[in-house]
């Protein structure tokens, strides 16, 4: 069926449903950032396949809500469809609730206005939302009526992830855990995110692609503990979990456990993360306390074990990443390459290490023009050819036993960068030097260090449309929050927390010129602690990305003296670090990329 056909036959349901409008979120049962194939309804009913969008849908038109990463993609991909692009953020493009009100107006009473939606895939706080000015119908799952070929949930297996590399037993957890709801007389705690699960337990799977994840949902009592996921076959596992005091039952028993949860007990959980189905299987006589999930700041402060295995793993990515680098500049022009076969040769490189699991999300490589696609995804279809003359971006991320990266380098590929290259190649990499080399004082958010990185495009009358810096977690999910580096503060709990050591954080300002190139520059920054003195304690960041700056791209006469000594500090480092680790020709090679620059 075409993109069209299938609107057409989710507007005929709409129609039997006696419904004005219906909701499609990008989303999963559990508010996972990356869903699996069994959950994307999104993608198949638009055609586009960017990580983040919605779809609403009315009998004369459907728009598609997404964000400034994926403008360019989502034009394209929806070209045909009939689906209408709604700019997300940009001035004059109402947001989804906005555009749902407008349509609400035209109706007596909002109230007359019907909206349907899968309950499963949309947040408690969201159906209170809706619900206060519409009339909601949440039991209705459109798409999966007319997708007959819809892939089936995924189980695979579970495997525990050793004390060596969690750094905490799940006992310690669970015995925290414990603790937090003693503190707050709590009888049950509900918790419905993966990540923070496979966290919990120190479990990981397979059911999200990238993203070491078993689908589940946990319950907590005191004391006690419920996993629901159908991906324990393992004997050892269930073993390890049950002498945790974990009992484990199938995936969908979740909704017979919440009925069955007696009247008067206490039961909390994360209004902004279990989905509104869950919450209508609990009895009204339940009392219900609504808490920001804990686990979410926890998880978020690496302990020692963590933060040391995750320099191990930087370096083991930087191995892999230089040899490719080094590969592409000496062969660029002299043998066919294009973006997926540099993908495919990362790739290779990485394999050769013991402990490498697999990406933490699809390589990024958009060379020239595709590079000013934020989140640009190579295809056969749309794979570029590699010539030496322009910038190649790669945004690449891993996962080993030891944690989880992020990079992005943009390389030119040629003699020499030309002027206007240089000057905005410069200006991102001034950006990124100046936030890593950030001091601040504890209790410092995101907010607080962002102009860091953005100063000098801001000085040039430009900016990036996306943030400049995410959480990662440990071979979990690589955007983790709730740390971030944004200039814009997030009006929802939770959102906005100071900056604490053994966070780690994404450092990535960029540039994007539509139809010439993208540049974005993107270490992964560790916090740690600094001196502490009269006026309180202060903070900075550890690099733990190892891998060099492109020394043909930099204009060392627009950079301060500090910026350059920050510069072949960093340079310097990245040399002693990887070079005992490659080649002679590639240690030539990189010690060549790492001399010393001068004003």
């Amino acid at each position: 069926m075409t993109i069209p056909e299938r609107l057409e036959q989710v507007r005929q349901r709409m129609k039997e449903e006696g419904l004005d409008a219906y909701y499609i979120p990008t989303n999963d049962f559990h508010g996972s950032e990356y869903v699996g194939d069994y959950f994307k309804t999104r993608e198949y009913i638009s055609g586009f396949t960017g990580s983040a969008g919605t779809v609403i849908i009315t009998a004369q038109e459907a728009g598609l809500w997404t964000d400034g990463r994926y403008f360019l993609q989502a034009a394209d991909q929806l070209q045909g469809t009939g689906i209408t692009l709604y700019r997300s953020g940009e001035e004059g493009v109402p947001n989804e609730k906005q555009y749902l009100e407008q349509l609400a107006a035209q109706k007596a009473n909002p109230h007359d206005f019907v909206l349907g939606c899968d309950g499963r895939l949309v947040t408690k706080a969201w159906m209170q939302m809706m619900a206060g000015q519409f009339t909601v119908r949440p039991d209705l799952d459109l798409v999966g009526d007319i997708w007959q070929d819809r892939p089936a949930r995924s189980a695979e297996p579970i495997w525990i992830l050793d004390e060596a590399y969690a750094g905490c037993t799940r006992e310690e957890k669970l015995a925290k855990l414990w603790k937090w709801m003693e503190q707050y007389h709590l009888d049950q705690y509900v918790l419905t995110g993966l990540e923070n699960i496979a966290w919990m337990f120190n479990i990981r799977g397979n059911d999200i692609a990238c993203t070491p994840v078993a689908l589940a949902y946990a319950v907590f009592t005191q004391g006690g503990a419920v996993l629901f996921t159908d991906g324990c076959a393992d004997d050892r596992v269930r073993q390890v979990l049950q002498q945790a005091g974990v009992e484990i039952q199938p995936y969908e028993e979740i909704e017979n456990y919440l009925q069955a949860i007696a009247p008067g007990c206490v039961v909390a959980w994360d209004m902004n993360r279990i989905n509104a189905h869950l919450t209508e299987q609990v009895s009204k006589e339940v009392r219900i306390r609504p808490v920001l999930d804990p686990i979410d700041f926890w998880k978020s402060v690496k302990n020692k074990v963590e933060m040391d295995n995750e320099r191990m793993a930087h370096q083991k990515d930087a191995i892999a990443i230089v040899k490719m680098l080094y590969w592409i500049k000496t062969q660029v022009g002299k043998q066919p390459m294009s973006e997926l076969s540099v993908a495919a040769k990362l790739e290779e490189l990485r394999q050769l290490d013991p402990d490498y699991l697999g990406p933490s999300f699809t390589t990024i490589a958009g060379y020239a023009e595709h590079g000013a696609i934020v989140h640009y995804s190579a295809t056969p279809e749309t794979d570029k050819a590699l010539a030496p003359d322009s910038f190649l971006l790669m945004d690449m991320g891993a996962h080993y036993y030891q944690g989880t990266t992020d990079i992005t380098r943009t390389i030119f590929l040629g003699e020499e960068a030309s002027e206007e290259e240089k000057k905005y190649y410069t200006a991102v990499l001034r950006g990124n030097l100046n936030l890593g080399a950030a001091k601040f004082r504890n209790g410092s958010s995101g907010v607080t260090l962002d102009i860091l990185a953005r100063q000098p495009l801001w000085e040039m009358g430009c900016d990036f449309n996306h943030g400049t810096g995410h959480g990662v977690g440990y071979l979990l999910n690589v955007h983790e929050g709730p740390n971030a580096i944004r200039y814009r503060i997030i009006n929802r709990p939770g959102a906005n927390v100071s900056l604490q050591p053994g966070m780690l954080t994404s450092n990535e300002p960029g540039i994007y010129l539509e139809g010439k190139f993208g540049i974005r520059l993107e270490n992964l920054i560790l916090c740690v602690e600094d001196e502490k003195n009269s006026f309180g304690q202060f903070l900075r960041f550890d690099t733990l990305t190892l891998v060099p700056f492109d020394r043909k791209a930099i204009d060392p006469s627009a950079m301060t003296e500090r910026e350059i000594k920050l510069l072949n500090d960093y340079q310097k480092r990245v040399y002693e670090t990887i070079a005992p680790f490659l080649t002679e020709q590639e240690g030539a090679w990189l010690e060549q990329e790492c001399a010393p620059l001068e004003k």
